[in-house]
């Protein structure tokens, strides 16, 4: 696609996204740090520091991941109908989304091997390959079906037994606050170099091929098909002609994820007496904010849409003034997501990880994120220069040849 085709929307939002991402991804590298009983985040530091960690459970943790996931399923909608559109029938077409689906499973398994447990790209690249499959050539009258049906299983599988034990006031009756904490299994604090390997390949095999089937079966899918949805809607792209479901969805869906997120948060800092069960990763205050989570990635989306409407809308917004720059830099970012997403660990692992320099023992939850948000320009700047070029990405370069089987 060439650069004038694009709208600004989608590549601005996976801009953003990836800033959200490479901060929340921050409390894997903290290997040395005392840990509660949710097992993530850390409960030791300064007074920045518990804002950091209250902050990024209220505002990040399981909010960012859906914003993903229905980025993904956007462009992959995007990806078909382009395809279509050009003449390719629809199983050739659905036979590309095959293709890039099974060689994001290969470059996401061997990220998770090599530098971070937490890979999300061979988990996206499972449900998409399944998805693309079923969904991408169904009616728009099915794919609603679909979403309902998929949020009543999420409704059922992860909601309803929280707002149970809420109601019952049991909030410690679900989880155990001694089971092993789940950064472990990114293997930050592995001296040895094959070690960490070792843990971080069992992480990743069961991230993609058992986490992601799950997802599946527990509707999980459903932001995937909200996407598939918006796309052929074409939310953003065309922004304006959708003002009120924008605005109505960045209030609403940010406004839940916070709400439910809060509980957690509230309590991680000591502001709110519960049980320890109920703050583990399987407890009840755990769970409402994973259960929330959709929502809030589905606000964020909405916001970014909103802001790129008005950007382009603006009368300065042609200028060539820092503030046209910064956006061009972070649409950038967004054209070349796969390249920077890897980027980020190749600049994390090395230099945090116990096998690495070991940055990662002496950092706390708030010098994490000014190193996370460090990182992140250095991407935008590289992405930028690639701009500037006419460029793409280098992992785009190789996906896009690996897919297409043509140069």
């Amino acid at each position: 696609m060439r650069g004038t085709e694009r709208a600004l929307a989608p590549d601005v939002a996976r801009g953003v996204m990836l800033l959200l991402i490479v901060v929340s991804n921050t409390a894997f590298h903290l290997w040395a740090a005392r840990r509660g009983p949710s097992g993530w985040q850390p409960v030791d530091g300064s007074w920045a520091d518990r804002a950091a960690q209250f902050t990024m459970i209220t505002v990040l943790d399981l909010r960012v991941y859906p914003l993903f996931a229905f980025l993904f399923g956007y462009g992959m909608t995007q990806l078909y109908l382009r395809q279509v559109e050009a003449g390719a029938t629809g199983r050739a077409a659905v036979g590309i989304l095959r293709r890039r689906s099974l060689w994001l499973i290969v470059i996401g398994l061997a990220h998770a091997t090599l530098l971070m447990a937490g890979d999300i790209v061979g988990y996206y690249g499972v449900l998409s390959l399944v998805l693309g499959w079923l969904f991408v050539r169904r009616s728009e009258r099915a794919l609603k079906w679909w979403i309902g049906i998929a949020a009543v299983q999420l409704l059922l599988i992860s909601a309803l037994p929280v707002v149970t034990a809420l109601l019952r006031g049991e909030l410690g009756s679900m989880g155990d606050a001694s089971a092993e904490p789940g950064f472990v299994a990114y293997a930050a604090g592995e001296e040895s170099f094959l070690a960490a390997v070792g843990t971080r390949l069992t992480s990743g095999l069961f991230v993609t091929f058992v986490a992601a089937p799950l997802a599946l079966v527990g509707g999980g899918y459903l932001v995937f098909l909200l996407g598939f949805w918006a796309a052929r809607r074409r939310v953003l792209e065309e922004p304006g002609r959708h003002l009120r479901l924008l605005r109505r969805t960045a209030v609403g869906g940010i406004a839940i994820g916070w709400l439910g997120a809060l509980p957690a948060a509230l309590a991680h800092v000591g502001a709110l007496d519960v049980p320890d069960d109920a703050q583990s990763e399987e407890g009840a205050l755990t769970l409402l904010r994973d259960a929330t989570g959709n929502a809030g990635g589905i606000g964020y989306v909405a916001a970014v849409a909103l802001f790129a409407h008005w950007w382009t809308h603006r009368r300065s917004g042609t200028g060539k003034g820092w503030s046209q720059k910064s956006v061009v830099a972070v649409s950038a970012v967004g054209k070349r997501s796969l390249s920077c997403y890897l980027a980020h660990s190749l600049m994390f692992a090395p230099l945090l990880a116990a096998w690495g320099l070991g940055l990662g023992e002496h950092l706390t939850s708030a010098t994490m994120v000014l190193f996370a948000v460090g990182v992140w320009l250095v991407t935008v700047a590289g992405a930028y220069a690639l701009e500037r070029a006419g460029r793409q990405g280098p992992m785009e370069a190789v996906l896009r040849r690996l897919v297409y089987r043509r140069t």
